[in-house]
């Protein structure tokens, strides 16, 4: 696997769970899951799991040969 793929899949879930977070909260509206608790738990969750992969990935660009 190519060493900027976990980068761009961390940054991509990160930005996918600030959104999901802030639509679960009520700030963006427009969606079946605005104002839904559930998303405002998932959110949090994926956009950590989104830095992590983010931080794996520039670990392996900074180590590459």
């Amino acid at each position: 696997m190519k060493s900027w793929v976990p980068l761009v899949i961390g940054v991509l879930l990160a930005a996918v769970g600030i959104l999901w977070t802030l639509q679960g909260l009520g700030v963006v509206g427009g969606s079946v899951m605005s104002g839904n608790t559930t998303w405002a738990v998932i959110g949090p969750i994926v956009l950590v799991v989104g830095l992590v992969l983010a931080v794996i990935g520039l670990r392996r660009l900074r180590a590459r040969p």
